[in-house]
């Protein structure tokens, strides 16, 4: 029979370098939202950084057009948040794009009354729908809106949900069958 090489399992203390804070060694540690490095002086030292960077990278370079900023070419980008169109002259030029454009539903954000409801897409690829006014307001729902009021608790907005019209607010059990 033979014996597993434990060292396999464990990387030397000076692999990921000595710590800017404290000079001691950097290690892989865990936490509740995953691994990362950090100091091994944990508690006197707290430095930390990600196991790995959120860097983003240049998927493809879009040929005849310009930066509006800049007049540099644009590019698809993939970065921490997903797909997005961005300035091959990052960072001295932070220009964006999305790479879908936002559908306005037409519909007034209930929470704020000045926003409107836009579709959005999440770093997944997910829809859902949110008041334009981010980040001043932060309403959000996971369904298509539908112009109404719900005749239970008053809310100005109702969402379409698996072929149902319901109230959007979680204590208010309001569902009909959709008229379509």
């Amino acid at each position: 029979m033979s014996k597993i090489d434990s060292s396999l399992f464990s990387a030397p203390d000076q692999a990921f370098g000595a710590c800017p804070q404290c000079g001691n060694a950097l290690r892989i540690r865990n936490s509740k939202t995953g691994p990362f490095i950090g100091c091994s002086a944990y508690p006197e030292c707290t430095y930390s950084k990600p196991l790995q960077d959120n860097q983003t990278t240049v998927l493809k370079e879009i040929e005849g057009t310009q930066c509006p900023l800049c007049q540099h070419a644009m590019a698809i980008k993939k970065g921490r948040f997903g797909m997005f169109i961005g300035c091959t002259n990052f960072p001295d030029c932070q220009h964006i794009e999305p790479i879908k454009t936002q559908e306005d539903t037409h519909l007034a954000c209930p929470k704020c009354q000045t926003g409107s409801m836009i579709e959005r897409t999440n770093k997944f690829g997910k829809r859902f729908f949110a008041c334009d006014n981010y980040p001043t307001c932060r309403y959000v729902v996971n369904f298509q809106p539908v112009a109404g009021q719900c005749p239970q608790c008053g809310w100005q907005l109702l969402i379409n949900k698996k072929g149902k019209v319901g109230c959007p607010q979680p204590l208010c059990d309001f569902v009909q069958e959709s008229a379509d």
